[in-house]
């Protein structure tokens, strides 16, 4: 194999691959070092991809059980195989490695396996196993992603006390499952149990969930899950977990305001309180890259670390922990390598959470356009009013705009509903071209469809929908 190129990146999943096929297509001699054995990173593996899958056929198994004899389906001795629907869910991500692997083989990328190393600004060691091999590259970009964190008391062993990842591969459906977080992780994978037949209980430090999002979706989203039979203790704080020998898990809680002690008994608890970036092992004091007080590695606005010819993308630097975001940067670098514009524009990053219904976001909630002294005008919809949604018995949640009150330019788009993963895309395009409330309002929309719930939220600004 090669020895000596233009671009290494450390790490293989959606910022590094996406970086290094960009740098191919671009004419850059490329490898790509990974040591997990498969391309993808923790999305494709252990994240992203296999709990769509979980959340698409439990939501399937849900409908089917719960749903289909109102609409005239009639099912009769509807049967869960988990273990069936687990091998779907691990077919699909082999698959799309594989994929990957294809990719790199068309660019030209060497696909380099094992563990990456910095010994200096040009020099990688890759350890594989008991081998080891030197590599040489005028630029090297650190694309490593992020690990689950845990919380004190909590110790993680993927057997009783889980993260993600264990609680993607589960082997029966646990009767009793607290998650600890009330984030987009745990209320994804706690949707799956939830959906399967666990009882869910979400404990959340803060006094209400999904964090960062608009306030108001975030309460409408916590009825939604309360009505699906997901339980909430809000405002309160793990002070510990620990596995009997009848294997239960005892997690101890106590509510922040009121000082209340709490005790739940489980069959397992998923730990789902954020991430961290994964920069162990990599030398990077030795090689004089600075990490700033969170364990984030430092960049300036053309993602070079403190050593000119390193870079750094994703997860391991500061943003939104998205696989999109990380795409966007490797990107952007690879442009920047060959001398082109790379930019990311973060203002119009979306956030997406796949339970049913969905949740979307983009640009500045309420809560932030109130900080910063932003005067903005609201335009809201509701799914129920929404003839394709009506008819699909796809009606709960609405579509929220907030406009600048002077200019009509588009500032923040969040929406609860059917498909919104989907539709927020509309949102990102007009916000990226700078789009008013009434280029959204003006702009005809196929009937019947959902994203006829964008264009009412839009009209609704100046207080002048059709159909609600």
């Amino acid at each position: 194999m090669e020895k000596n190129f233009d671009l290494l990146v450390i790490g293989g999943g959606p910022g590094g691959y996406v970086c290094a096929i960009r740098a191919a297509q671009l004419g850059l001699k490329t490898g790509c070092i990974e040591s997990r054995g498969t391309l993808g990173g923790t999305c494709l593996n252990v994240g992203c991809i296999p709990s769509k899958s979980l959340l698409n056929l439990s939501e399937l198994y849900h409908k089917a059980k719960n749903n289909f004899d109102n609409l005239g389906i009639e099912t009769k001795d509807i049967k869960l195989n988990l273990k069936k629907m687990m091998a779907n869910k691990n077919k699909s991500v082999q698959v799309l490695t594989k994929g990957i692997e294809f990719l790199f083989k068309k660019n030209k990328i060497s696909y380099i396996k094992g563990k990456g190393v910095l010994f200096s600004k040009n020099d990688i060691v890759v350890y594989e196993n008991e081998k080891k091999t030197t590599y040489k590259s005028k630029n090297i970009v650190i694309a490593t992603g992020s690990l689950p964190t845990s919380l004190p008391g909590v110790e993680i062993d993927e057997k009783n006390v889980i993260s993600s990842t264990g609680a993607l591969s589960l082997e029966k459906i646990p009767n009793n499952l607290i998650v600890i977080g009330g984030g987009y992780i745990g209320l994804e994978m706690g949707s799956v149990w939830a959906r399967l037949g666990s009882q869910v209980t979400v404990i959340e430090y803060l006094d209400h969930i999904i964090p960062g999002m608009d306030r108001e979706i975030s309460r409408e989203f916590q009825k939604i899950l309360t009505k699906q039979g997901i339980k909430f203790k809000l405002d309160s704080k793990v002070t510990g977990a620990s596995t009997e020998k009848n294997k239960k898990v005892i997690v101890d809680f106590v509510n922040n305001k009121t000082k209340v002690k709490e005790r739940i008994e489980c069959d397992k608890v998923l730990v789902s309180v954020g991430r961290k970036p994964y920069t162990e092992g990599l030398n990077l004091s030795k090689i004089g890259i600075n990490k700033d007080d969170k364990g984030r590695i430092e960049v300036n606005e053309k993602f070079q670390t403190s050593v000119q010819n390193i870079f750094a993308i994703g997860d391991v630097i500061k943003g939104p922990m998205l696989a999109h975001k990380a795409e966007e940067e490797g990107i952007a670098v690879a442009e920047i390598l060959v001398g082109q514009a790379g930019h990311v524009n973060y203002s119009v990053i979306p956030s997406v959470i796949y339970t049913a219904p969905e949740v979307a976001s983009v640009g500045k909630t309420e809560e932030q356009l109130k900080r910063l002294n932003i005067n903005y005008k609201i335009g809201k919809f509701p799914f129920l009013a929404n003839s394709r949604a009506k008819v699909n018995n796809e009606a709960d949640g609405f579509v929220k705009i907030l406009a600048d009150s002077k200019t009509d330019k588009v500032l923040g788009a969040h929406i609860i509903g059917p498909h919104c993963g989907d539709m927020i895309a509309e949102m990102v395009l007009a916000m990226e071209f700078g789009a008013s409330s009434e280029d959204i309002a003006r702009t005809c929309h196929a009937h019947p469809t959902h994203t006829e719930a964008i264009k009412e939220a839009a009209l609704a600004i100046d207080k002048r929908p059709i159909h609600f």
